[in-house]
């Protein structure tokens, strides 16, 4: 008999969590992006799909209030030992009942899986969202000697690696909340330069993962001032490349390409076994808002995956507002 039962254990969690995905984690589903959640004041709950005793899934949900309409996002989830229509089919009506009931417009999932597994799903439509939870995202494999990595780089990004090593540029990683400070005035200004709201939570992801050991902030420094900056991630086997920002002023000075190789030294020294660059543009148009980013990523050797671009499941009429807000800002925007 299938059951949907509340968790509250992180070493129930964690252990079904890392034994289950295979080479690709499910970032948005952790324990501790909960916790940031939770300290944002969103109303997070975790949830085991049991068969009897056995625990089959796992699946972290956020209740999200927006003016454009209440929905239950599942970032990353559900984890699911097997895709069968038998579980997936009850996990779904289980959540459609529990937000009709809340009044809720819809429901957002992104899974870490191929489209093949849209055929599983109840009803629904591809979210009118950009690739916001990088379903398509550049990975670096770490199985390889840094000499291999640095061959396999693009050439440029050797060259400006070393002309960067040359410079009186330090790197240096702290976990210390303190130092959030230094990277925010960047955060900022990057935020003004390219026209988006800065992502909320920021420094609690530092705080909570850093409490961990799986988060650090990475500076450049350049006579005297930080330059450069990047919060990356480290859970499971992969390190997370999760927001950064560089100083508009020293663009000419090659310090985020210098401080990437230090993170990915890092990553290896960890025993991670992929670094993931994270979101890169779906196309090479040049005219994607992503487009230069994305080059910078692909520089540094790896390879693109794809996943299952984010589904809403309709729950009311409210989600044809929803839909129309979300269609209209990726328009905008030019994703």
């Amino acid at each position: 008999m299938l059951q949907i039962k509340e968790i509250t254990s992180k070493k129930i969690w964690d252990t079904f969590l890392y034994k289950t995905y295979k080479d690709f984690l499910p970032f948005f589903q952790s324990w501790e992006w909960g916790e940031v959640q939770h300290s944002l004041s969103h109303t997070v709950k975790r949830f085991g799909i049991y068969k009897n005793s056995t625990l089959l899934g796992v699946f972290l949900s956020t209740e999200v209030n927006a003016r454009r309409g209440r929905y239950i996002h599942l970032r990353h989830g559900p984890v699911l030992e097997k895709w069968e229509k038998e579980i997936v089919d009850f996990l779904f009506d289980e959540i459609k009942k529990y937000g009709k009931k809340h009044h809720f417009d819809f429901i957002r999932i992104s899974p870490l899986v191929d489209e093949t597994k849209v055929a599983f799903l109840p009803f629904s439509f591809a979210s009118p969202i950009h690739n916001m939870d990088a379903e398509i995202c550049w990975v670096l494999s770490l199985d390889k000697s840094e000499d291999d990595i640095l061959k396999d780089m693009r050439k440029s990004h050797r060259y400006l690696i070393k002309k960067a090593q040359s410079l009186p540029i330090t790197i240096r990683q702290t976990i210390n909340p303190n130092d959030f400070s230094l990277f925010l005035p960047l955060y900022k200004q990057l935020a003004y330069r390219k026209h988006f709201v800065p992502h909320s939570g920021v420094l609690e992801e530092l705080k909570i993962f850093a409490k961990e050991n799986m988060a650090s902030l990475f500076l450049a420094e350049y006579e005297g001032k930080i330059i450069s900056a990047a919060l990356i991630d480290f859970v499971g086997d992969t390190a997370i490349y999760r927001h950064s920002a560089s100083d508009e002023n020293f663009r000419n000075i090659p310090a985020m390409y210098f401080l990437q190789w230090e993170v990915i030294k890092e990553a290896k020294k960890r025993g991670m076994k992929y670094y993931n660059f994270w979101g890169i543009a779906p196309t090479e148009n040049v005219k994607h808002p992503w487009f230069g980013l994305s080059l910078f990523k692909k520089g540094f050797g790896g390879e693109e995956r794809r996943f299952l671009h984010a589904r809403d499941i309709p729950l009311s009429v409210g989600y044809i507002k929803a839909y129309a807000v979300d269609y209209l800002t990726k328009l905008r925007k030019g994703y």
